[in-house]
């Protein structure tokens, strides 16, 4: 999925010859930490709210505030990943989409980032979690294929992260199937270690929990 598909036409731009007032005004209406300022087609750079309340006088033009503006922009072709990666590198829950010549096109909330990611990871699949903890060396994504579908389960997404303090690769393997005892037993047998795993059990735990809290919630 590219940025230009996930462009949030309901978000404001600004103005060079906006109020200092009306930005933060906009700000506060929108929920949001960053705008855009735009002159008439072309990208200028986000202003921060942060930097907008340490500014006295809200008659003051934006015009005036250039040395306040952030150069944060993602390409309109760019994978959306990309834009998660500004949304954080920036601390903004804005991010600007605009072309190679800087016209501007819209933005980007954080909350179709996370809409998008959880497309992405196949979050919207209800089904088994295995955490594997391991050495580098150790990691052949062939390998954890072949056991995951040798019982009759497909991975739905994987993703690695290294722990600075270990050195240890952890794999997180989200399966599309909540019966994933056999797939544990498997990874086990061939020596994996298994440090988490949400499966067909503890789904099933989560349930009754929640609708005897529920019950509980009736009878008080």
């Amino acid at each position: 999925m590219l940025t230009a598909d996930l462009i949030n036409q309901n978000i404001p731009r600004l103005k060079p010859s906006d109020s200092l007032k009306k930005a933060l005004q906009l700000i506060s209406d929108f929920k949001v930490t960053h705008l855009p300022m735009v002159n008439e087609d072309k990208f200028i750079g986000l202003i921060s709210e942060d930097d907008l309340l340490d500014i006295e006088g809200g008659q003051v033009n934006l015009e005036h505030l250039q040395e306040h503006l952030i150069a944060a922009a993602v390409p309109s072709s760019a994978h959306f990943l990309i834009a998660v990666n500004c949304s954080i590198q920036f601390d903004t829950n804005v991010v600007p989409v605009i072309d190679a010549d800087n016209k501007y096109f819209g933005a980007i909330t954080t909350a179709d980032l996370l809409k998008a990611l959880g497309n992405f990871s196949g979050a919207n699949e209800i089904g088994g979690i295995i955490v594997l903890e391991m050495e580098r060396s150790q990691f052949a994504i062939s390998e954890i294929s072949r056991i995951v579908e040798s019982n009759d389960c497909t991975i739905l997404h994987l993703n690695s992260t290294t722990n600075p303090d270990s050195g240890l690769l952890t794999v997180t393997l989200h399966l599309n199937n909540r019966e994933i005892s056999t797939v544990i037993s498997t990874f086990e047998r061939y020596e994996y270690q298994v440090v988490y795993n949400f499966g067909m059990e503890q789904f099933e735990n989560d349930i009754d929990r929640n609708y005897r809290n529920f019950m509980h919630y009736l009878e008080i």
